[in-house]
């Protein structure tokens, strides 16, 4: 079990069981409201039962000011008006440098990804994708998120 403040790892205790999907809170971030209802909805079917969602990036960094503590992981898509995914994911990760981001897009050039790993990028789900597709990308991302935990602490 892992302990956070405001998203800095404080404390762990062993971890008996991966994490739930259920568990988690997630913040959908996407211009396109039917992109973003299809995405909620997968979220659902995967059991996770608090999605929050915001219709551009400076929406999501508004919410992320006013209550920080509700987020998990962030899902946004790059390409929005006013305030891009690149940008979002820039300014969370001088906040918050742990929290899971996972770039939603249908870029997949080699150039994007690289520019999104160099900003801190946990994870990036091509669109479109399947429910099995979203699941085994969380999953990823989340364990890995555990693993980098558990070292930090270890460290310490």
């Amino acid at each position: 079990m892992f302990w956070y403040y405001n998203h800095q790892l404080i404390g762990v205790m062993a971890v008996s069981k991966p994490f739930n999907l259920t568990d988690l809170r997630i913040m959908v971030v996407d211009d396109q409201p039917d992109t973003q209802k299809m995405i909620k909805n997968m979220l659902l079917e995967l059991g996770v039962t608090q999605v929050y969602t915001a219709p551009d990036g400076s929406k999501a960094l508004e919410f992320m000011d006013s209550v920080p503590d509700l987020v998990d992981v962030i899902m946004c898509d790059w390409n929005m008006p006013r305030v891009t995914g690149i940008e979002v994911l820039r300014q969370i990760r001088t906040v918050y440098p742990d929290l899971p981001f996972l770039m939603v897009t249908a870029r997949g050039d080699v150039d994007s990804v690289v520019v999104a790993k160099e900003a801190g990028v946990d994870g990036y789900v091509r669109k479109p994708f399947s429910m099995d597709e979203l699941k085994g990308k969380l999953t990823k991302v989340m364990t890995r998120h555990q693993e980098k935990a558990l070292k930090k602490a270890a460290s310490s």
